[in-house]
């Protein structure tokens, strides 16, 4: 199959002249200047939610082209292609609705139709999640190995822990070095150690001295609940402006949880399960768990499966944050010492309650390839 160019803006259709081979357009309104359809050639190319005038769309289908038409009447938009930003997500909703914000409404219309919705509806929410798939892949820069350029961290554990928690502290300091480092932190969005990896990442961008002056403005508001948690949270930003880019994966199936503001691009899906499989897969140069309850545990054990088996051709380290309670506490870091004897993910597996020592057993310690 041959590969599909993507042509996101009226720019880049300009761009390319009059031939048009196995190209995707995406989100592009054609309406808005005088185009001679009848001069341009398209071969087998895709319309994704496009505007586009009669004439062009007799002459594209009559040459066996696509067009997904565009969608209107719902919150979120079918055909992406870009990532999210805080400030889309948080910007005030239709005045017609009951909602804050455009990250509450399309909430509660994914609650409304989680069980009971349409087909049409269910696969515009897949085809949603696909375009953020697309657009996360842009964003990361695949290889030809089945790997990244930006080398991918994942950070994982407890979405209730609090701002003064320790866990959170050392977290947002291992993403503040490991980012320093050259690594790109991806966390699952949410409040807790998730907010604490995106904090420590964008933070990167500063001193060690204003990472922990950013820590110590959040203490206004420890929990996701506190009145004050997202006015703390914008006072950081505000005074820090310019961080490190770094990844959110989070997803409207856990919608009552707050999307932390630290992450510089959000892929926010429908899919829950699709959305811990792509934050697994994408961290080949690792995973930090942190301290969590039963979303964590589950999330070693899918991490566990995935290094078992060498699913995504790379052998990578999974590293646990506090020794009490992974030897101790919940046995699993022994358990995964068992399961993993004689597998070559058995050497990637690290246990300790340093920063420090984290941080330098990641950077000793990168991926292993799959031999075939």
């Amino acid at each position: 199959m041959k590969y599909i160019k993507e042509i996101e803006s009226f720019g880049e259709f300009l761009e390319n002249g009059y031939q048009f081979d196995h190209c995707c357009f995406q989100k592009i309104d054609f309406t808005r200047a005088s185009i001679r359809w009848e001069s341009l050639n398209f071969t087998e190319c895709v319309f994704l939610g496009c505007k586009l005038p009669q004439q062009a769309i007799n002459m594209i289908n009559d040459s066996g082209n696509l067009i997904f038409p565009n969608v209107n009447g719902l919150p979120y938009q079918v055909y992406r292609a870009h990532l999210y930003k805080w400030q889309e997500l948080y910007a005030p909703a239709n005045p017609s609705t009951v909602y804050a914000t455009i990250d509450e409404e399309i909430y509660y219309h994914f609650k409304e139709h989680r069980y009971n919705g349409s087909i049409h509806e269910h696969l515009y929410q897949r085809i949603h999640d696909h375009s953020i798939d697309d657009a996360m892949r842009d964003l990361l820069e695949p290889d030809d190995n089945g790997g990244y350029k930006k080398k991918c961290i994942g950070i994982m554990g407890g979405h209730s822990t609090k701002r003064d928690n320790i866990y959170y502290k050392k977290i947002a300091r291992i993403a503040f070095h490991l980012t320093q480092s050259g690594y790109f932190i991806a966390s699952g969005g949410g409040p807790g150690i998730m907010e604490a990896a995106n904090i420590g990442a964008y933070m990167a961008a500063y001193s060690e001295a204003d990472l922990e002056d950013a820590l110590y403005i959040l203490h206004g508001s420890l929990h996701y609940t506190d009145e004050k948690y997202f006015d703390d949270a914008h006072d950081v930003l505000m005074k820090y402006q310019n961080g490190a880019e770094n990844l959110a994966i989070p997803t409207w199936f856990y919608g009552h949880e707050p999307s932390n503001l630290f992450a510089t691009h959000i892929a926010k899906y429908f899919s829950n399960s699709i959305r811990e499989d792509i934050l697994l897969a994408i961290s080949i140069h690792g995973i930090v768990f942190a301290p969590g309850s039963a979303g964590t545990h589950q999330e070693i054990f899918m991490d566990a499966a995935q290094n078992h088996y060498g699913t995504f051709s790379y052998f990578s380290p999974m590293v646990f944050l506090g020794m009490e309670h992974y030897m101790k506490k919940t046995g699993i870091y022994p358990l995964l010492q068992r399961l993993s004897r004689n597998k070559e993910y058995g050497k990637l597996l690290y246990v300790h309650d340093s920063v420090d020592q984290i941080v330098s057993f990641i950077r000793a310690n990168p991926p292993t390839e799959k031999q075939d």
